[in-house]
């Protein structure tokens, strides 16, 4: 679990013990916060993140060699990063430098990297530099560390709540191993809950407190696996309770207040939420439509962002299976214009689940894909003869327009004649489904295929009218 940073005290590059490991405390005094004091010492401590630190995990075996490379801890708040780079400071040979891109610059940084150059130059141990919040680094920030990371001079260990992919530079990323950690779950936070009541000399042993179980698993799942705010919740609710007292329901969830959304409106969070709002539309399942929508609106996210993207689910699933779905999503969108929250945010929701439930195709959107490749393969495709402009004499003595048949002439407004470039005669890109309008527009389709055979004095046309493209 992760807890807030420690103050650490690094000796100069010329003091006494200079060379050897820094001193890195990795507990915390009796008057520091419940979540800092049970900060686990050692693996064996260390509760969750099996796929990493437990008996056949990657991590673990790195630690316990001290063979540790450069590498990236991403994972939300609370799930182990800082907590895995203490243990890791108490386990290492090397110098362990902490550095916090939060509170400290570039400066530091240089400072931190011209005294390992020069303990290496020296033949001392080499260098971990422990960074938390990288992200915090702008690129040009993040290039900085590039070069010392290549020639060995440190060893880069980073962390991270947001995605690497968007936040740390490619090529710094290329030269790092990035382990994921994830969210504790329940009964991994209940255990460390249970541990902070029990524990005398760092949790709230000497209170003597009891705590009803099911209060312990509102508040295991109500932590949305942040062990520090799961300990932070119940160090207030046992303040509530007082030394001897019960720990129940009522204290857990004043202690916890109110949950706050796991979102971000620029980060991966922002487009996870709008991939899975988007693919429940998509999927057909407006209570998953529902619950994606009101997560976002509830994380901060701009309606009028959902707005537009709910009209583009419109135009790319739907399609014409539907053709009432555009129109009601851009209803949507200027009814929330016009009303704006939380009044507006209805007519959002009533839009998603409309999308959700109507019939859906996305042959209009795939057509003009097709479309648009055979435009590329094809730019210097000339327009035939019969079908270009012929606004000056000259031009149709050049034969422009020339047996153009004019289509309301002819019995069913069909006439027999091509309106795609002769190397792509009898291409057909757009392929209507059976759902909804579409079905319509399939029958019609036939139709005029029909109608045109019989303009033309030929037989009967196949079934789906023409050559597929």
């Amino acid at each position: 679990m992760t807890m807030p940073d420690s103050q650490v005290g690094a000796p100069g590059l010329f003091d006494a013990d200079a060379g050897r490991p820094a001193r890195v405390p990795i507990s915390a005094g009796p008057g520091a916060p419940l979540a800092a004091r049970m900060r686990p010492r050692t693996l064996d401590e260390f509760v969750g993140q099996e796929q990493l630190v437990g008996p056949d995990g990657a991590l673990r075996e790195l630690i316990e060699r001290d063979r540790v490379p450069s590498l990236i801890l991403w994972g939300p708040p609370g799930c182990g990063k800082t907590t895995l780079a203490a243990i890791l400071a108490g386990r290492t040979g090397a110098r362990f430098e902490p550095f916090s891109a939060v509170t400290e610059g570039i400066p530091r940084v240089r400072e931190l990297i011209a005294q390992a150059a020069e303990r290496k130059r020296a033949g001392g141990p080499d260098t971990i530099l422990f960074v938390d919040e990288i992200h915090r680094f702008n690129r040009a920030q993040q290039d900085a560390f590039l070069p010392h990371v290549e020639a060995g001079t440190i060893v880069l260990v980073g962390a991270t709540t947001e995605n690497p992919s968007f936040e740390v530079v490619g090529p710094l990323l290329s030269r790092t191993r990035v382990f994921v950690l994830e969210p504790l779950p329940p009964p991994a936070v209940e255990q460390l809950l249970r541990r902070a009541l029990t524990e005398p000399e760092r949790g709230l042993g000497l209170l003597e407190l009891e705590a009803d179980p099911e209060a312990l698993r509102l508040l295991a799942e109500a932590a949305d696996g942040d062990a520090r705010r799961a300990l932070n919740a119940l160090e207030t609710a046992a303040e509530l309770a007082g030394a001897g007292g019960r720990i129940g329901r009522e204290e857990i969830e004043r202690g916890l207040q109110r949950r706050f959304a796991r979102y971000d409106k620029s980060g991966e969070e922002h487009y996870n939420q709008i991939s899975a709002l988007h693919k429940a539309v998509r999927g057909s399942d407006p209570d998953g439509a529902l619950y994606w929508l009101a997560r976002m609106l509830e994380g901060g996210e701009n309606p009028m962002y959902i707005a537009r993207r709910l009209v583009r689910m419109a135009i790319e699933d739907v399609g014409l299976a539907d053709v009432s779905a555009l129109r009601l999503a851009i209803a949507a969108r200027d009814a929330y214009h016009f009303l704006g929250s939380p009044e507006g945010e209805l007519a959002l929701a009533e839009a998603c689940i409309y999308l959700a439930v109507t019939p859906k195709s996305n042959r209009a959107y795939e057509a003009f894909g097709r479309a648009r490749q055979a435009a590329a393969e094809t730019p210097a495709a000339p327009v035939p003869l019969h079908i270009r402009n012929a606004p000056t004499g000259l031009m149709k003595e050049l034969g422009y327009g020339a047996g153009y048949e004019y289509d309301h002439d002819w019995d069913e407004s069909v006439a027999p004649q091509a309106y795609l470039p002769d190397a792509l005669s009898g291409k057909r890109f757009y392929r209507p489904g059976d759902a909804g309008t579409e079905a319509r527009i399939a029958e019609r389709l036939r139709a005029i295929a029909a109608a045109r055979l019989r303009a033309a004095g030929g037989g009967q046309p196949d079934e789906s009218g023409s050559k597929e493209g």
